[in-house]
């Protein structure tokens, strides 16, 4: 069988989603699937089945497949640090915090652990469908490129080429990419989806016979604009989501500073007609909400300046005396809730750091260097804080802070998860070709 490589035309072109939706389809004709991305850039990670740090999109990718989770679906991911730095994942543990441009320069000896990565799941599965990065012809970048280029050649993928109409200029996306890719890749692409498309289907008849007979590029399908709001894997595709208010009963604030992460915490609450939810950047006036959430932080410190900055800072103290409205903190907003954080290992600071916390949980919050990464049922934590007093949660009268994350998803939202997954790839698989996907990689 063939693997499979999904390459956007554009960033955002709707990626993440086709690699799942085209497993779905893949698995439906009888073969097993695994996601795979060999570098992913993310301040949303999830806990796999094995314990390791992975994208929250692969963990997705992998629940909508239905198959389990290892550092194997994702084995280099990189998260914001301290100024130019970044955070990074190997083999789903953190090993360094680097500059970017030594990242960079030192990216050949990772080959050899995405490597590892990509034939375990090659030896375990029927087809791995693999993930790019932007897209794949970013000519200044393309020999630091781990995600596109570099597995379409060591793995003879076939490529699918993902395109987003939505943005304007697809024929240019689709023609340019295709030219500028390597010759011997050119050979593997099997075709290109059209994504996003809204209004009158057959309007763009005429666009896919030039694609198809003037580009000579098969066209796997058209499909329509369907948002499909779950597994946000940045915060820009959260913000941007617009819910439906008119039956909720309760509203509910939550904070959005710069570095907030984790924001599938949130589903739920956004999936719930019976709750309302706003996100919070600057210092609005939160006494009409009965709930204000801190949310998870890849920064927290960081994020808790702002808060002070803002004055964010002192109006959450001000509701926390009143006891009117409900407080929650999760992972990095429970950390900010205690009396002080203290790094003296430099974690997340240049130097050794005190930092004042809102005061309202009797104890200090130390960084130690091994980050703690435990998972149990839906729940998982990551995070390098600590409390001796309170190792998981606190509760107290409108008081709730928890250092797990998934604290929202219960029976009914992964039932509704299941069914909004069947309902997209029983619509989207109607503008398919799926007889011209499934020869590909026969």
């Amino acid at each position: 069988m063939a693997n499979v490589s999904i390459f956007g035309t554009s960033s955002d072109a709707g990626k993440s989603t086709i690699t799942w939706l085209v497993g779905r389809i893949l698995q439906e004709a009888g073969y097993t699937v695994a996601p795979f991305k060999a570098q992913n850039v993310s301040n949303n990670a999830h806990v796999a089945d094995d314990g390791s740090e992975i994208a929250v999109a692969q963990h997705f990718q992998a629940k909508a497949l239905g198959v389990p989770t290892s550092w194997h679906n994702n084995p280099v991911l990189l998260k914001s640090g301290r100024g130019s730095s970044a955070s990074l994942i190997v083999g789903g543990k953190s090993v360094a915090t680097q500059e970017v441009r030594t990242y960079y320069r030192k990216l050949d000896t990772l080959k050899p652990i995405v490597k590892e990565a990509f034939l375990w799941l090659d030896a375990h599965y029927d087809i791995v469908i693999a993930e790019g990065a932007g897209s794949p012809v970013e000519l200044n970048l393309m020999q630091k490129d781990l995600s596109n280029i570099f597995i379409a050649t060591a793995f003879d993928t076939k490529i699918i080429l993902v395109a987003d109409i939505e943005k304007g200029g697809v024929f240019a996306s689709i023609y340019g990419v295709y030219h500028l890719l390597p010759e011997p890749l050119r050979k593997n692409v099997v075709g290109v989806i059209v994504n996003k498309f809204r209004g009158d289907m057959t309007l763009f008849d005429e666009g896919v016979r030039i694609i198809e007979q003037e580009f000579g590029i098969p066209v796997l399908g058209v499909l329509p604009y369907h948002p499909f709001n779950l597994g946000f894997e940045d915060s820009q595709s959260l913000l941007n989501y617009t819910q439906e208010c008119s039956k909720a009963t309760r509203h509910i604030a939550v904070i959005a500073y710069p570095t907030m992460s984790n924001y599938t915490d949130f589903e739920p609450l956004l999936a719930n007609e019976e709750s309302c939810v706003e996100f919070v950047s600057s210092n609005i006036d939160l006494h009409g909400f009965d709930t204000i959430i801190l949310p998870g932080s890849k920064r927290v410190i960081e994020d808790l300046r702002w808060l002070k900055r803002t004055g964010l800072f002192a109006q959450l103290q001000h509701h926390h005396h009143k006891q009117k409205i409900q407080l929650i903190g999760i992972c990095g907003g429970y950390q900010m809730m205690f009396e002080r954080i203290i790094d003296k290992l430099c974690i997340e600071t240049a130097e050794p750091t005190v930092e004042e916390g809102l005061g309202f949980i009797d104890d200090e919050i130390i960084f130690q260097k091994e980050k703690i990464l435990k998972k149990e049922g839906s729940c998982y934590e990551i995070h390098h804080g600590t409390s001796a007093k309170y190792p998981k949660e606190y509760k107290a009268s409108k008081l709730y802070g928890t250092f797990s994350h998934g604290l929202f998803a219960d029976a009914w939202f992964h039932t509704y998860e299941q069914e909004q997954i069947e309902a997209f790839v029983s619509h989207m698989r109607a503008h398919l070709d799926v007889e011209r996907i499934l020869q590909s990689v026969r």
